[in-house]
């Protein structure tokens, strides 16, 4: 589970509103729209840093009583499973990538899980559904792809230049620059594989994200701001007028 706190904060909160029936939810907050970001991003380019910034900045200003947000990232996979009653060891049939297909294949066949691609719509269906009770920050996973029939989200993209992400990955991860390298073109090239095995789109194309953020040059506060102001601008255009 996550080391971060607030991480966890997130998770016990969305358990709560998962348990809320979907009527309820429409009672409370009427036609309001329910915003909600997707993050795509490069390995080590900050992403957990910028969620950190970010949650605080959402609750005071986009936050709406008795509905914290919350950042649904490392667990997210496990909690999309769990919402569908399915054991959360099926994640190691469906990293961000396609290279365990044959490990895959023979749970098929044995009868250990359902069908991969049977899988995949499930955890499409439960990130979906996280995006329409809103008030989440979603990463990875393609969430920008899966959600973009929903007009309240904001999907951005976070990149770093590659000497940078090494070194971050460095210290994260306590490693020596060969093992960090390793990391980061593992892990860029397993999201980009996702993407375009399962959507058929390239995770690279600026232009499916209303925001791409150099966390190089962008300041996470900085950043955070930006992200804030452009999902208000979002919210207000959506939000009927009285």
């Amino acid at each position: 589970m996550t080391t971060h706190p607030y991480l966890q904060h997130g998770l016990t909160i969305l358990h709560a509103r998962l348990k809320t029936p979907h009527a309820r939810f429409a009672a409370l907050t009427g036609t309001e729209p329910r915003p909600f970001i997707t993050l795509s991003r490069e390995t080590c380019a900050g992403a957990t840093t910028l969620g950190k910034h970010l949650i605080p900045l959402l609750d005071a200003h986009l936050g709406q009583e008795g509905r914290s947000w919350m950042f649904l990232d490392k667990d997210l996979l496990h909690h999309a499973l769990n919402h569908h009653n399915l054991p959360e060891r099926l994640a190691d049939y469906l990293p961000e990538d396609r290279l365990p297909e044959i490990k895959g294949l023979i749970g098929e066949i044995v009868g250990l899980h359902p069908p991969l691609w049977e899988l995949e719509h499930r955890v499409a269906e439960a990130i979906h559904r996280f995006a329409e009770l809103g008030h989440v920050i979603i990463s990875g996973r393609a969430a920008h792809l899966i959600t973009r029939d929903l007009p309240a989200g904001l999907h951005l993209r976070l990149v770093a230049p590659r000497e940078s992400r090494i070194r971050r990955a460095q210290e994260i991860r306590q490693s020596d620059r060969a093992a960090a390298e390793a990391f980061i073109t593992e892990n860029d090239q397993a999201r980009e594989r996702h993407v375009r095995t399962n959507f058929e789109q390239d995770i690279n194309d600026p232009h499916a994200y209303d925001l791409v953020i150099n966390t190089d040059r962008v300041p996470p506060a900085t950043a955070a701001r930006l992200v804030l102001d452009a999902l208000q601008e979002r919210v207000a255009a959506l939000t009927p007028a009285v």
